[in-house]
């Protein structure tokens, strides 16, 4: 009986059943994107917190000016699973992202285990940046004279008014459609791009060179790396936790690769996608790459600018040319950073509800909730109730230092799709691939390796979260999904369905 049951849990959905399922009428979604739309939508989510607030915190409390190191560092462990995501996303070009990709070849159990991470990712961020753009919205309206009462606005609100309805606002838009979705993005993009070439270019004219010294920080313990904020892998070698030197490069390089999460999200939109053999491993590297160049670039300028000591947690970009006295451009960033949080929350939002439809087509959540709209042919109702979600924990929850979780679900997920391209590689060489990761399996490995390195320099209580999230999601899966899986209603005794993808 055991035995079944472990089967049970590990029967594989074949790749041709993921595509088949995308061409029932009740659940098809609508064609309508191209690559430019999907470098569009992964700039439009990872250019945003990571350059206009986590840039200062960590250069202050981690890494000083070597923090573009950081971000190069986080871009490369982007890079090598990105190249993993491009292959799984032009063979299977069906909503979930890893979830789906962990499906065909690992099997349910672990797909759902993914699935759930993925929404402790997508809604936790989304909710979170939604109360950042609160913080700058009403920073911008105080400089124009227009105070918004502490009760409904900022870090201490009662309930956080202005981040409840950007998240409402936006839902709407993502029900309406995700060409209109597409469309909105591109105007938003375009004015936080122009906002992050004038950091770049107008700082220029105000670096202090004595700033760069030292690049990288002598190493020594801060508050900030203190009790249960420490590192888990100085924690396990018996390291004292240390800030700055070239464990604070890496300890921050943990932290900053939350800037980078949205390439992973281009994935999620590869059922909605014209040609997704050729447009999503287009869509994927294009967005990384250029947002890789855009951050290395921001954050020389801004420690150039300002002692990073002094860098501001809340809005490090705008402060620092408030204290050169240009206080014009800290208004014109504070404008960039709405636009460009804005479009982070509206894709994180996005990719959530796609990794929830796939989830509710298989019955591993219930199915009615992956109902497509007739006239918009978009999941709308798991839109919307992950809109409401989402308002609701960004009225209530306070803007705090969480961005550590988010990212360890993030490179969990980037593990599973590195391991698991391996195992479809061997399974089923025969499927089409118009993209193929370079240097099987030394990339994919490569990127495990990095990924479980990075996640070792989280700190442990963001360890400690993480596993109780997982045993919630264990708890429903066998509660709930187990039962009512799609394949344990075609294969009852836990042996039919299970095989190779």
């Amino acid at each position: 009986m055991g035995a079944q049951r472990a089967k049970g849990v590990l029967r594989v959905k074949s790749v041709e059943q993921s595509i088949r399922d995308t061409e029932a009428p009740e659940h098809r979604l609508r064609k309508d994107l191209s690559a430019l739309d999907l470098t569009v939508f992964g700039i439009g989510v990872i250019v945003g917190t990571g350059i206009f607030v986590l840039t200062g915190r960590v250069a202050r409390d981690l890494a000083g000016p070597a923090v573009a190191l950081s971000f190069v560092a986080a871009g490369i462990v982007c890079a090598l699973a990105a190249l993993c995501y491009a292959e799984f996303a032009s063979t299977v070009p069906v909503a979930g992202s890893a979830y789906t990709f962990s499906f065909a070849t690992l099997g349910e159990f672990p797909a759902w285990i993914i699935g759930w991470d993925l929404t402790l990712e997508m809604a936790l961020a989304a909710a979170v940046v939604a109360v950042g753009w609160s913080g700058y919205l009403t920073s911008l309206l105080s400089s124009f004279g227009i105070h918004l009462p502490s009760a409904i606005a900022g870090e201490g609100a009662a309930f956080n008014l202005p981040a409840s309805l950007i998240v409402l606002v936006l839902t709407a838009i993502l029900v309406a459609g995700v060409k209109l979705s597409s469309r909105v993005n591109f105007v938003i993009v375009t004015i936080k791009l122009a906002v992050v070439l004038l950091v770049i270019f107008a700082g220029l004219f105000f670096i202090n060179g004595e700033n760069y010294t030292p690049f990288i920080p002598p190493a020594k313990s801060t508050p900030a790396v203190g009790g249960l904020a420490a590192p888990l892998i100085q924690v396990l070698f018996g390291i004292t936790p240390v800030a700055y030197g070239i464990f604070g490069v890496f300890g921050a390089a943990a932290i900053v690769f939350f800037a980078y999460i949205g390439f992973d999200i281009v994935a999620t939109a590869a059922e909605e996608t014209r040609n997704p053999q050729r447009d999503l491993p287009i869509g994927i590297i294009a967005s990384l790459s250029i947002c890789t160049v855009l951050y290395v670039a921001v954050s020389l300028v801004v420690v150039g600018m300002q002692p990073y000591s002094k860098l501001s947690e809340a809005a490090p970009l705008a402060d620092a040319f408030k204290a050169v006295g240009q206080t014009w451009a800290a208004t014109l960033i504070s404008i960039g950073a709405l636009a460009g949080l804005t479009t982070v929350v509206m894709i994180l939002m996005l990719g959530q509800s796609r990794v929830l439809f796939a989830m509710s087509r298989d019955n591993l959540l219930p199915r009615g909730l992956a109902k497509v709209h007739p006239r918009f042919g978009t999941p709308s109702r798991i839109t919307i109730i992950m809109g409401v979600i989402v308002a609701i924990l960004a009225g209530l929850v306070p803007l705090s230092t969480i961005a550590e979780l988010v990212n360890i679900g993030t490179l969990f997920a980037f593990v599973v799709v590195s391991i698991a391209v391996v195992i479809l590689r061997r399974t089923r060489p025969d499927l089409p691939r118009s993209f193929r990761t370079p240097l099987v399996p030394l990339v994919p490995i490569l990127s495990v390796l990095a990924c479980v390195y990075l996640m070792l320099n989280l700190p442990v209580e963001t360890w400690i979260r993480f596993v109780v999230w997982m045993i919630i999601g264990v708890v429903i899966y066998a509660g709930y999904g187990y039962r009512h899986s799609r394949l344990a209603e075609s294969a009852p005794d836990g042996h039919q369905g299970v095989g190779p993808a």
